[in-house]
């Protein structure tokens, strides 16, 4: 198994590919720039660029300084990487929020209806009429050229610097729970208030992530730093286990994205 022991199975394809950049960056001293990855890959990549043989560093951008999802690039230590070297584009447009409603998941839908892959795609900013999404280099001249409407609001999309980016506020709100066990049923109940029927309903249902992967597996085992969302009700964290109680539960904190 080696070091794919340290991680859940499902992330193991991720660890695989993780491997070979950096294998790669070791045989060739040329740097590695990878697509757009969310938080935990990301800490992954970091994570294993920390064992290799090589001294290698780990550069990440994502356009703002709250970006969610970021370009890596791996390299050799003594490689000059500069804000160029990530090729991230800014693209800008506005509607009329008086006539139409358009909110994330709207404007993630028309550019994968153009049959961009996700991880061409950074953050994502739908607010007052105004769309802001920053996007890798190679694929903005397709865009610009063929995203014209989303939804029923026609929208004309422009190249700006990415000093004109939005800057998302970042809240977590924490909080202590007490929890039967760190199955994720049991987290997704305690965090979110549901009933123990509800929680479970909305993990088969598809509904709930770990991690930004969905997950239907109701007795999963969450560790601290899992990053967990229900649809319709948010994203949280589980930030610590602190525990076993007096009566052998488990105390967490946990935290919710205000």
């Amino acid at each position: 198994m080696g070091i794919h022991q340290h991680y859940r199975k499902e992330e193991h394809p991720f660890i695989d590919q993780a491997l070979s950049w950096i294998d790669h960056v070791e045989k060739t001293y040329r740097m590695k720039r990878t697509d757009f990855l969310d938080p935990r890959e990301q800490q992954i990549v970091e994570t294993l660029a920390r064992t290799s043989m090589e001294e290698l560093r780990v550069y990440k951008r994502g356009g703002g300084d709250n970006a969610e999802r970021r370009r890596l690039i791996i390299a050799p230590m003594y490689d000059e990487v500069t804000e160029e070297s990530f090729q991230l584009t800014l693209l800008q447009g506005s509607y009329h929020d008086k006539f139409v409603s358009l909110g994330h998941r709207d404007v993630m839908g028309a550019f994968l209806s153009l049959g961009i892959k996700r991880k061409k795609l950074g953050d994502i900013v739908v607010e007052n009429g105004l769309i802001q999404i920053v996007i890798a280099e190679e694929v903005a001249p397709f865009v610009l050229a063929n995203l014209t409407a989303i939804k029923m609001a026609r929208i004309r999309l422009e190249e700006r610097s990415l000093s004109f980016l939005v800057e998302q506020d970042v809240n977590w709100a924490e909080s202590s729970q007490v929890v039967t066990s760190l199955r994720l049923d049991a987290v997704i109940k305690a965090i979110y208030k549901l009933s123990r029927k509800d929680a479970a309903e909305s993990i088969t249902k598809g509904l709930v992530k770990v991690n930004y992967k969905i997950s239907d597996d109701r007795k999963l085992i969450l560790e601290a730093g899992d990053m967990l969302s229900l649809r319709g009700k948010g994203r949280s964290k589980l930030v610590e286990v602190n525990g076993r109680t007096k009566k052998d539960k488990v105390s967490i904190t946990t935290a919710l994205l205000k």
